[in-house]
């Protein structure tokens, strides 16, 4: 098995974390420094990560996530935003392929122009779903890369969406994806994994099909 299909298989949502596991700022950085390279629709980069570790902070994150045991005992809670107004970054996002040669001045402004355009066009619900999308692929990769350092995780959407924004004072323009809780798993209560489906239940070719 490559390690690979073996990080992939290991990874799981932890549902309780041994308690007084700290994490520090390098190391999380170090994992983030990956996770940058995940794709987003025209490399707009839509995903915002706010960590959480103080632990005052964290105990008001815990009252709004219906007091979940898991966020109590995680070494940080980490809150993934999509930025709705990502497209208005794409001309500072793309002048290094300009002041590179890559991509002349002609080529730049349509770029710059074709996104903006692409996004306004779809309007709110477009931003929306974009700006969940990337910041989902960017959770992914987050938390592929902290089970590769030997952290687990656990993705969650049992929060109170609202509270959250007052508590880590989030701008209007980002949406929480999901909440991902961090640690290390007290292994005392895992459970077997859950049922997956095969392959051929969840798969369709050329058209849909359900079985």
């Amino acid at each position: 098995m490559s390690e690979f299909m073996s990080l992939v298989k290991q990874r799981r949502s932890a549902t309780k974390f041994m308690p007084n596991v700290e994490i520090s700022a390098e190391e999380l950085d170090e994992i983030l420094s990956l996770v940058k390279f995940a794709p987003s629709a025209f490399n707009l980069q839509h995903a915002h990560y706010v960590i959480v570790t103080d632990a005052e902070m964290k105990n008001r994150v815990y009252e709004a996530a219906q007091k979940q045991y898991k966020v109590k005992t995680s070494s940080a809670v980490i809150l993934v935003l999509g930025d709705t107004e990502a497209h208005q970054q794409a001309g500072k996002i793309n002048e290094g392929l300009l002041h590179l040669g890559v991509i002349d001045k002609r080529e730049y402004e349509d770029t710059v122009s074709s996104i903006h355009r692409f996004y306004e066009k779809g309007g709110e619900p477009l931003m929306r779903d974009e700006a969940i999308r990337s910041a989902s692929l960017s959770a992914m990769l987050f938390m592929l890369a902290a089970k590769e350092r030997g952290w687990d995780t656990c993705p969650m959407i049992g929060f109170d969406p609202e509270a959250i924004r007052e508590i880590l004072s989030i701008p209007d323009q980002y949406v929480p994806a999901m909440m991902i809780t961090i640690g290390k798993e007290d292994l005392c209560s895992q459970r077997v994994r859950g049922y997956r489906k095969p392959v051929g239940e969840f798969v369709s070719y050329n058209q849909f099909t359900l079985k």
